[in-house]
C-alpha cells in the first residue's frame, strides 16, 4: 500500500484523451487522482461536472486533473456527452478506463480482493470507506451552501 511521502506509482492507462504514461503525462506539476464507481451514477455525475468547472483553479495551481473508473473509455464518452448536457460543463480532464482494476489496485482504490475484472462489478461493490478531505482553511472556492456536489 502506498503512503504519504511515497513516490506515486507509475503506470500506463487508456483513457478518454488517448493512452497515457502517467509520470510522463505529469510532467514537473502536481495531479489530482480521483475514482469514482461507475460511470452514469448521479452523484458522480454532478462532481466530475463541478471539477470539470473548477479545473481552471488546478490549473493556475499547475495541477493536472486525472478520473478513474473501471468501466471502459467507450462508456466514459457516451457519460461524457450527459455530463455536459447535464451540467452544463464539458469533461475538461482525462478519464481512465481501468477494466483491469489494475490502477485501482495499486492505488488503494479498490479492495486487493476485488477480482481481476470490471465484469459485473456495481457502484456499491466498487465504493471504498476511505475517504479525504483538505481543512477548511482551504483557499478553494467552496461550492454553493446545501450542495452536494463536492466535498473538500
Amino acid at each position: 500500500m502506498i503512503a504519504i511521502g511515497d513516490v506515486a506509482p507509475d503506470f500506463t492507462a487508456e483513457t478518454t484523451e488517448g493512452t497515457i504514461h502517467f509520470h510522463e503525462w505529469l510532467g514537473n506539476g502536481w495531479a489530482i487522482l480521483f475514482s469514482h464507481p461507475k460511470d452514469f451514477t448521479p452523484i458522480c455525475t454532478t462532481e466530475l461536472g463541478y471539477l470539470a468547472g473548477m479545473k481552471p483553479e488546478f490549473d493556475k495551481r499547475n495541477t493536472k486533473v486525472l478520473g478513474l473508473s473501471i468501466d471502459p473509455v467507450s462508456d466514459h464518452k457516451a457519460w461524457a456527452r450527459d455530463i455536459e448536457e447535464t451540467q452544463g460543463h464539458a469533461l475538461n480532464y482525462p478519464l481512465i478506463g481501468d477494466r483491469d482494476l489494475k490502477v485501482a489496485k495499486l492505488y488503494g482504490m479498490i479492495h486487493p480482493n476485488a477480482g481481476d475484472t470490471s465484469e459485473g462489478r456495481t457502484a456499491a461493490d466498487n465504493a471504498c470507506s476511505i475517504r479525504c478531505s483538505s481543512p477548511p482553511s482551504t483557499r478553494w472556492p467552496r461550492p454553493p451552501t446545501g450542495s452536494r456536489a463536492a466535498t473538500w
